[in-house]
């Protein structure tokens, strides 16, 4: 199991460097002088006031060099600029915004907290529904219940976040006035808030979801129950919830626990259109307003904590495999 694990986080940092290096050099290909972005007024902006810029932030020295930096403070840290204009910046360091000028670190640390709250508080609706949904409809076949599931799942995998958000809006907060408009308030400030105003993209998200999570639970579930070992033990008198909880649901949960985690991985990198309906900053509209402006540094810093999400979901899903379906510690 330790190999197993090892292996898993050598493929994982492997990945994050070759996601890294990638993303560091199509950003300095661009045509666009990061110094002329962070000098303001392009107009009155003096080649020596781009130069000073440069030196500052360390753009005048060579593509390499500059990566060596950017990954060396990551991990302890960096200096920039020089004499009086010396700034520290402590790991992880992710460098400074060329567009405010502002560190990397406190715009990720004041637009992840909201991001983290839409994605998890949406992936319990998505889960708990799709779920539940498509294995009640797998053990009732044919039933009328099974025919409303398929029909929820078909109706959410059709329509469209953009579609369906702005419709949560019209009806909760708009037409009947329900709901306040979502406005972003930390969970440590006021939890109660926090959940008011995150239900609405909690449900749009989740519901967009639950219903692939209720086709797919299905299929598996179906299959599952079409499988030897199942109708084995229960031609050996064992209770159909012993059957169907213990037997049948593990074996039909693995491929839902992998979707799931590269699901949420992927979410964690941002949800753009989610926090774009609902008004709010998260990681996702911070990392397009990056890439809209050639804001190289907040672009590597959202890339690299994409990747790493993504990543980590894959680690802990295949240790998580690996627990339910022990032969794939042998792969």
């Amino acid at each position: 199991m330790l190999r197993f694990f090892i292996k898993k986080l050598l493929l994982a940092a492997t990945t994050l460097i070759t996601v890294s290096v990638i993303t560091f050099g199509l950003f300095f290909a661009a045509p666009n002088n990061p110094a002329e972005l962070m000098c303001g007024n392009r107009k009155t902006c003096t080649p020596a006031q781009e130069e000073s810029i440069a030196r500052r932030m360390g753009l005048d020295k060579p593509v390499v060099q500059q990566y060596a930096d950017f990954m060396a403070g990551i991990v302890k840290g960096r200096t920039f600029g020089e004499g009086d204009a010396v700034r520290e910046c402590p790991a992880p360091c992710l460098g400074y915004s060329f567009r405010n000028d502002e560190p990397v670190t406190d715009i990720i640390g004041r637009t992840l907290p909201v991001t983290l709250s839409i994605v998890f508080g949406a992936a319990v609706v998505w889960l708990l529904i799709g779920v539940s949904v498509g294995m009640v409809s797998a053990l009732r076949k044919g039933t009328i219940f099974d025919r409303g599931a398929v029909g929820f799942s078909l109706t959410g995998a059709s329509m469209p976040i953009l579609l369906f958000g702005p419709l949560l809006l019209i009806i909760f907060v708009y037409e009947t006035g329900l709901l306040a408009y979502p406005s972003y308030v930390p969970l440590t400030e006021n939890p109660v808030k926090w959940a008011a105003a995150m239900l609405l993209p909690w449900l749009a998200l989740g519901f967009i979801n639950s219903a692939s999570y209720a086709r797919l639970s299905r299929a598996q579930m179906l299959e599952t129950l079409s499988e030897d070992f199942v109708r084995t033990a229960r031609a050996k008198g064992m209770t159909k919830f012993r059957v169907y909880g213990k037997h049948a649901l593990r074996a039909a949960i693995t491929p839902i626990v992998t979707i799931a985690g590269l699901d949420l991985g992927t979410y964690l990198g941002g949800t753009v259109v989610t926090e774009t309906i609902f008004g709010f900053t998260g990681l996702g509209k911070a990392s397009l307003n990056a890439a809209i402006n050639l804001d190289m540094p907040l672009v590597m810093a959202t890339v690299l904590l994409a990747a790493l999400f993504i990543v980590a979901a894959n680690v802990i899903v295949d240790v998580l495999y690996s627990f339910i379906d022990p032969r794939v510690r042998l792969a």
